[in-house]
């Protein structure tokens, strides 16, 4: 192809279209809304998306992550809703608090005879000269303490002093608060202008939310989050190779998006901590701070843990919202690496099928442990495991109220990895409920934890346990911000937002896995429901998940039926759910005591082994109480009995027999629509790709 007939940067961007620029051509892919440039010559790389297909790619731009990214557009998108509802409540607040206060300024003004009475008598000379230069400045403070508007009144001292008696005269006056919001949306020909001829239109009042995507790379993040994102203002893409940000910047223009985005060369946490501590400048005003990031977006090659101190530092303390990848699965998820993990994170993995999960509480155990160090308390809303890596995205408050309770929901695990696969918690330290001295209300005490919880052998098997963590012990999710993100996929493209199923499966997985305690403390004072936000105090008593099969293999049997084993644990009373992070999980409040009584009345009941199948000495051997068999079964069940809330029940006397049901019906899961819950990979060598080099 000539290059006189290659179309230049300036051209409108459409899918697979060639582009000359600067002497090179390149090849144009979609993404979203966005485009993205990438060199002719890596395009003709062949490589999977996320169908499954052959397509061109290269390091430039990596299809496998879209799932990552179509995530991020629509939890960002339903978490700035709801931050600029409320930022916007805050502004007609403030808007009347200014209004009443040069209301209150008139007043006095004319008490003092400095009034428009007094200049109409003649009681006041006309004012000029440098008066009549003067500018009126007011500064809108909002409720949050980090939205800052400046209304520049363009009027002398003297029009001021004369407009302070004349009603009519609207330019003096605040817009109309009532009318806020509509107004702020409005296009500047459909905004209500005042009366006479030198008033002037309304300021319009548009909150700001601003997003940093701290490692951009191609800038492809910025672009999608700034064209699928209406209500956004500005976007900061940072990247440390000049490289990139040449590609960046190409990439802003060739979208047409310069006014809204902004490429940065630099180190991203040098970055953060000038704009932490108010030393960063804007782009184009070197006498202007920049403002703390409403949203911080941290997708490294690796792990995310060098970046977490900044980034709590520069996001908004009244809820800022913080987006992060760790895609170092080897280290969080697996047994490879404890001293590599314990370095990045703070803690140690936990082995087994529930790794992930386990990854998960350990990312979050360093973000909150990071936060905590500047009396910002952390607030999980969305934890998922994906594919190779973790995407967690986490509200962050400045309270250091709420981080008193931060050790008392950090755990260590005990884990029977070597033997059963069982696990007992123990927390680090205990929020204790503790009555007022008036003896009305309670209040939270934050104390010393018992300890152990559990002996260094397996209670269940007798095996050797390894301790894991500390990891964070509170709920992964937030059920609210789920529903929210969920409430919206109606009104979206599924053309745009390809991976639209794998979303709404997994979504509805995350909100289904949740197990709420079944009675709460009515006492505590920290309750949502009595606060109506989230509460500190919250622990999740279940946090991980196990799989029938790897149960089967300790005791050498047949594999029970999913639906025959939540069937029998329904029976029992035990709720039953199942976890995002791998097909074939049960997630349930029943304790281990219960879970393997189930499993002996299958071996009995469904699934007899042969004899000498299980070897003395095994886990197996003492699950099924070949050691010792004028021993019960019934009897170890008996003794772990718990109440259906997972506490021990106050009942020390005879429990009755537990009567094991393996009911399909009962276990079945009822599916109102189709959803693809876990995807399998569509090609082989499906995973990431390798550092870019640069």
């Amino acid at each position: 192809m000539s290059s006189n007939a290659v179309p230049d940067i300036t051209a409108t961007p459409t899918s697979d279209q060639h582009i000359l620029h600067d002497g090179k051509e390149y090849t144009t892919v979609k993404e979203g809304l966005a485009y993205i440039l990438i060199p002719a010559s890596a395009s003709r790389t062949p490589q999977t998306s996320p169908q499954g297909d052959n397509k061109p790619q290269s390091v430039f731009y990596n299809p496998i992550q879209q799932f990552n990214r179509d995530l991020s557009v629509l939890a960002i998108k339903a978490y700035g809703e709801e931050v600029l509802s409320r930022k916007k409540k805050s502004m007609e607040k403030s808007m009347q608090r200014l209004s009443a206060k040069k209301k209150e300024k008139k007043r006095k003004r004319e008490e003092d005879g400095l009034g428009e009475a007094a200049r109409k008598a003649g009681k006041l000379e006309n004012t000029s000269g440098s008066n009549q230069d003067m500018r009126f400045e007011d500064t809108l403070q909002t409720d949050d303490g980090n939205i800052q508007m400046q209304l520049e009144m363009e009027r002398s001292f003297d029009e001021n002093v004369a407009s302070a008696g004349n009603p009519s005269d609207t330019t003096s006056q605040a817009p109309p608060t009532s009318s806020l919001a509509d107004t702020a949306d409005q296009p500047a020909s459909k905004q209500p202008l005042g009366d006479g001829d030198n008033s002037k239109q309304p300021t319009k009042l548009q909150p700001s939310f601003t997003i940093l995507d701290a490692l951009s790379a191609t800038g492809l993040r910025a672009l999608r989050y700034v064209q699928e994102i209406p209500f956004t203002t500005s976007v900061t893409a940072n990247d440390l190779l000049p490289t990139a940000t040449k590609t960046i910047k190409m990439n802003i223009k060739h979208n047409r998006l310069e006014e809204k985005i902004e490429p940065v060369t630099g180190n991203a946490l040098a970055h953060m901590y000038k704009v932490a501590y108010g030393e960063s400048k804007d782009f184009e005003s070197a006498s202007k701070s920049r403002s703390k990031y409403d949203v911080i977006d941290l997708d490294p090659y690796g792990t995310a843990a060098p970046f977490l101190d900044a980034a709590v530092q520069s996001v908004r303390e009244d809820g800022g919202l913080l987006c992060i990848t760790c895609t170092d699965a080897g280290v969080w998820a697996s047994n490879g690496y404890p001293e590599k993990s314990f370095s990045l994170y703070g803690g140690i993995p936990i082995k087994g099928n529930h790794s992930h999960e386990g990854g998960l509480r350990l990312i979050l155990h360093s973000i909150a442990s990071t936060a905590a160090r500047y009396g910002l308390a952390m607030e999980p809303l969305l934890s998922l495991s994906i594919d190779f890596y973790a995407r967690v995205f986490v509200k962050i408050h400045k309270s250091p109220a709420d981080v008193k309770f931060l050790a008392g929901k950090t755990m260590v695990v005990y884990n029977c990895d070597s033997g059963c696969g069982a696990w007992t918690t123990q927390m680090i330290a205990k929020n204790k409920l503790a009555k007022n001295k008036s003896g009305k209300g309670y209040f939270w005490k934050h104390v010393f934890g018992m300890a152990p919880s559990a002996s260094e052998n397996c209670g269940h098997c007798g095996m050797k346990t390894h301790m894991a963590g500390p990891m964070y012990a509170g709920p992964l999710h937030s059920p609210e911000f789920i529903k929210r993100i969920l409430d919206g996929l109606p009104n979206i493209s599924k053309d745009t937002y390809q991976t639209f199923d794998r979303i709404e499966g997994m979504l509805t997985l995350a909100l289904e896995e949740i197990l709420p305690p079944v009675n709460e403390d009515t006492d505590s004072p920290t309750l949502s429901s009595k606060t109506g936000k989230y509460d500190p105090a919250a622990l999740d008593h279940f946090p991980f998940f196990f799989i029938p099969s790897a149960l089967s293999k300790v005791i050498h049997c047949i594999t029970p039926h999913e639906n025959a084993f939540r069937g029998a644990l329904r029976h029992l009373g035990y709720r039953v759910t199942r976890s995002h992070t791998k097909g074939g999980t049960i997630k349930t409040d029943a304790p281990w005591d219960v879970v393997w009584e189930v499993m002996r009345e299958w071996v009995k009941q469904k699934a007899p082994i042969k004899e000498n199948a299980v070897r003395k000495g095994t886990a197996g051997y003492k699950i099924l109480r070949l050691d010792d068999p004028t021993k019960t079964s019934e009897d170890d069940a008996r003794k772990g009995a718990v109440e259906t809330d997972g506490t021990p029940s106050e009942n020390s006397g005879e429990k009755p027999k537990l009567e094991v049901v393996f009911d399909e019906t009962l276990g079945k899961e009822r599916d109102t629509k189709k959803l693809v819950r876990y995807q399998l990979n569509p090609r082989e060598n499906w995973g990431p790709m390798n550092r870019a080099k640069g």
